[in-house]
């Protein structure tokens, strides 16, 4: 297969002298980086979801969200 692509074209230039023990160990690294890509981005995806986890009930985050606020009043002259 003739790619057109010159990065692929580069990486093959550099690698089509490989032995093939280091050819094959090449294929399986990439295979894996892809495998491992997609699991990465799946557990992204899912970690978005779920509930969340706190020892404090909701009254108290409530709370410690209005005590957190900090306002500053000031009078801006025109």
């Amino acid at each position: 297969m003739i790619s057109t692509n010159p990065i692929i074209e580069n990486y093959f230039w550099l690698i089509q002298n490989l032995d093939e023990k280091a050819k094959i160990e090449l294929i399986s690294r990439i295979s894996n980086s892809i495998l491992t890509q997609k699991e990465t981005k799946q557990e992204q995806l899912l970690s978005c979801f779920g509930a969340f986890v706190s020892d404090q009930s909701a009254d108290e985050m409530i709370k410690s969200i209005y005590d957190s606020r900090y306002f500053v009043e000031k009078n801006i002259k025109l």
